[in-house]
Protein backbone atom coordinates (compact mmCIF):
# COMPACT_ATOMS: atom_id res chain seq x y z
CA UNK A 1 0.00 0.00 0.00
CA UNK A 2 2.67 2.14 0.73
CA UNK A 3 4.78 1.60 -2.21
CA UNK A 4 1.90 2.69 -4.65
CA UNK A 5 1.45 5.37 -2.34
CA UNK A 6 4.66 6.44 -2.94
CA UNK A 7 4.25 6.71 -6.74
CA UNK A 8 2.53 9.58 -6.78
CA UNK A 9 3.79 12.65 -6.99
CA UNK A 10 3.67 15.04 -3.68
CA UNK A 11 1.55 17.29 -4.94
CA UNK A 12 -1.27 14.59 -6.10
CA UNK A 13 -0.99 12.98 -3.13
CA UNK A 14 -2.25 16.39 -1.12
CA UNK A 15 -4.80 16.56 -3.23
CA UNK A 16 -6.01 12.95 -2.81
CA UNK A 17 -5.51 13.61 1.01
CA UNK A 18 -7.71 16.65 0.46
CA UNK A 19 -10.22 14.79 -1.51
CA UNK A 20 -10.24 12.13 1.45
CA UNK A 21 -11.16 14.41 4.28
CA UNK A 22 -13.76 16.19 1.94
CA UNK A 23 -15.57 12.74 1.77
CA UNK A 24 -14.93 12.60 5.60
CA UNK A 25 -16.42 15.45 6.20
CA UNK A 26 -19.88 14.88 4.23
CA UNK A 27 -19.62 11.59 6.21
CA UNK A 28 -19.21 13.07 9.99
CA UNK A 29 -21.54 16.06 9.16
CA UNK A 30 -24.16 13.20 7.66
CA UNK A 31 -23.88 11.83 10.88
CA UNK A 32 -25.07 14.37 12.61
CA UNK A 33 -28.13 14.68 10.57
CA UNK A 34 -28.97 11.45 11.66
CA UNK A 35 -28.23 12.06 15.19
CA UNK A 36 -31.92 11.40 17.20
CA UNK A 37 -33.08 14.71 19.28
CA UNK A 38 -35.45 15.40 21.73
CA UNK A 39 -38.23 17.75 20.93
CA UNK A 40 -36.52 20.30 23.46
CA UNK A 41 -33.24 19.93 22.35
CA UNK A 42 -34.64 20.17 18.66
CA UNK A 43 -37.16 23.29 19.87
CA UNK A 44 -33.64 25.19 21.48
CA UNK A 45 -31.17 24.29 18.50
CA UNK A 46 -33.96 25.38 15.71
CA UNK A 47 -35.06 28.16 17.81
CA UNK A 48 -31.42 29.33 18.30
CA UNK A 49 -30.52 29.17 14.50
CA UNK A 50 -33.32 31.19 13.10
CA UNK A 51 -32.59 33.82 15.49
CA UNK A 52 -28.85 33.89 14.34
CA UNK A 53 -30.06 33.77 10.79
CA UNK A 54 -32.27 36.50 11.66
CA UNK A 55 -29.86 38.86 13.01
CA UNK A 56 -27.52 38.45 10.42
CA UNK A 57 -30.21 38.88 7.77
CA UNK A 58 -30.35 42.32 9.16
CA UNK A 59 -27.04 42.83 8.85
CA UNK A 60 -25.70 45.67 5.58
CA UNK A 61 -24.09 43.29 3.20
CA UNK A 62 -20.82 44.04 3.93
CA UNK A 63 -21.30 43.20 7.88
CA UNK A 64 -22.78 39.61 6.75
CA UNK A 65 -19.59 38.71 5.35
CA UNK A 66 -17.45 39.73 7.43
CA UNK A 67 -19.60 37.90 9.77
CA UNK A 68 -19.83 34.96 7.58
CA UNK A 69 -15.99 35.10 6.94
CA UNK A 70 -14.47 36.10 10.49
CA UNK A 71 -16.56 32.77 11.57
CA UNK A 72 -15.99 29.95 8.99
CA UNK A 73 -11.72 31.05 8.84
CA UNK A 74 -11.42 30.58 12.67
CA UNK A 75 -13.12 27.15 12.21
CA UNK A 76 -10.52 26.56 9.40
CA UNK A 77 -7.67 27.99 11.35
CA UNK A 78 -7.94 26.13 14.28
CA UNK A 79 -8.31 22.94 11.91
CA UNK A 80 -4.58 23.45 10.79
CA UNK A 81 -3.47 23.22 14.47
CA UNK A 82 -1.24 19.42 14.23
CA UNK A 83 -3.95 16.55 16.23
CA UNK A 84 -6.37 18.68 17.60
CA UNK A 85 -7.57 20.48 14.63
CA UNK A 86 -9.38 17.81 13.13
CA UNK A 87 -10.76 16.40 16.06
CA UNK A 88 -11.91 20.28 16.65
CA UNK A 89 -12.93 20.16 13.31
CA UNK A 90 -15.03 16.95 13.06
CA UNK A 91 -16.78 18.31 15.83
CA UNK A 92 -18.01 21.26 14.08
CA UNK A 93 -19.07 19.65 11.43
CA UNK A 94 -20.93 16.95 13.57
CA UNK A 95 -22.73 19.74 15.23
CA UNK A 96 -23.92 21.72 12.04
CA UNK A 97 -24.98 17.87 10.88
CA UNK A 98 -27.46 17.74 14.52
CA UNK A 99 -28.09 21.51 14.37
CA UNK A 100 -29.38 21.04 10.97
CA UNK A 101 -31.58 18.14 12.02
CA UNK A 102 -32.94 20.05 14.49
CA UNK A 103 -33.47 23.20 12.54
CA UNK A 104 -35.64 20.52 10.36
CA UNK A 105 -37.48 19.42 13.26
CA UNK A 106 -38.33 22.96 14.64
CA UNK A 107 -39.27 24.16 11.45
CA UNK A 108 -41.18 20.88 10.93
CA UNK A 109 -40.61 20.73 6.92
CA UNK A 110 -41.47 17.43 6.50
CA UNK A 111 -38.13 16.37 4.53
CA UNK A 112 -35.01 14.72 6.08
CA UNK A 113 -32.64 16.47 7.31
CA UNK A 114 -29.69 14.58 5.47
CA UNK A 115 -31.71 15.68 2.21
CA UNK A 116 -31.22 19.31 3.18
CA UNK A 117 -27.79 18.85 3.85
CA UNK A 118 -27.17 17.19 0.23
CA UNK A 119 -29.09 20.20 -1.27
CA UNK A 120 -26.95 22.66 0.14
CA UNK A 121 -24.53 21.65 -2.37
CA UNK A 122 -26.48 23.37 -5.06
CA UNK A 123 -25.04 26.58 -3.82
CA UNK A 124 -21.04 27.47 -4.45
CA UNK A 125 -20.26 28.26 -0.78
CA UNK A 126 -21.12 25.04 0.68
CA UNK A 127 -18.59 23.16 -1.74
CA UNK A 128 -15.91 26.31 -0.91
CA UNK A 129 -16.37 26.20 3.25
CA UNK A 130 -16.07 22.08 3.08
CA UNK A 131 -13.42 21.81 0.53
CA UNK A 132 -11.54 25.13 3.28
CA UNK A 133 -12.32 23.00 6.00
CA UNK A 134 -10.42 19.22 4.21
CA UNK A 135 -8.01 21.43 3.49
CA UNK A 136 -7.37 22.12 7.04
CA UNK A 137 -7.75 19.07 8.18
CA UNK A 138 -5.67 17.47 5.30
CA UNK A 139 -2.67 20.00 5.84
CA UNK A 140 -2.24 19.27 9.90
CA UNK A 141 -2.14 15.62 9.04
CA UNK A 142 0.61 16.82 7.01
CA UNK A 143 1.92 19.11 9.73
CA UNK A 144 2.10 16.05 12.03
CA UNK A 145 3.92 13.41 10.03
CA UNK A 146 6.41 16.45 9.22
CA UNK A 147 6.40 17.15 12.92
CA UNK A 148 7.10 13.12 13.75
CA UNK A 149 9.91 12.97 10.73
CA UNK A 150 11.35 16.01 12.16
CA UNK A 151 11.00 18.01 8.89
CA UNK A 152 8.04 20.37 10.07
CA UNK A 153 10.10 23.54 9.21
CA UNK A 154 9.73 22.46 5.81
CA UNK A 155 5.96 22.15 5.97
CA UNK A 156 5.78 25.25 7.31
CA UNK A 157 5.79 27.20 3.92
CA UNK A 158 2.93 24.81 2.59
CA UNK A 159 0.54 25.21 5.54
CA UNK A 160 1.36 29.01 5.12
CA UNK A 161 0.22 29.08 1.19
CA UNK A 162 -2.55 26.83 2.12
CA UNK A 163 -4.09 28.91 4.79
CA UNK A 164 -3.77 32.03 2.17
CA UNK A 165 -5.93 29.61 -0.05
CA UNK A 166 -7.88 28.96 2.28
CA UNK A 167 -8.68 32.62 3.23
CA UNK A 168 -9.73 33.37 -0.10
CA UNK A 169 -12.03 30.63 -0.72
CA UNK A 170 -13.65 31.50 2.50
CA UNK A 171 -14.16 34.96 1.61
CA UNK A 172 -15.50 34.07 -1.82
CA UNK A 173 -17.94 31.65 -0.08
CA UNK A 174 -18.76 34.60 2.39
CA UNK A 175 -19.72 36.62 -0.57
CA UNK A 176 -21.87 34.55 -2.35
CA UNK A 177 -23.82 32.91 0.91
CA UNK A 178 -23.82 36.93 2.40
CA UNK A 179 -25.62 37.88 -1.27
CA UNK A 180 -28.08 35.15 -1.15
CA UNK A 181 -29.20 35.73 2.47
Amino acid sequence: MLRFWQGFPSKTRRILTIIAFFFLSIIVTVAGTLTPLSNEDADALGSGLKNTHDKVTSLLTEQKVSFIFGNNFMICLIGFVPVIGPIFEWYVLYSTGVVLNAYTMYEQLGVSPTSIFFLLFLFPFTWLEFLAYSTAVAESFWLTWRIIKRRSRMEMKNACILISICAVMLLAAAIIEAALL
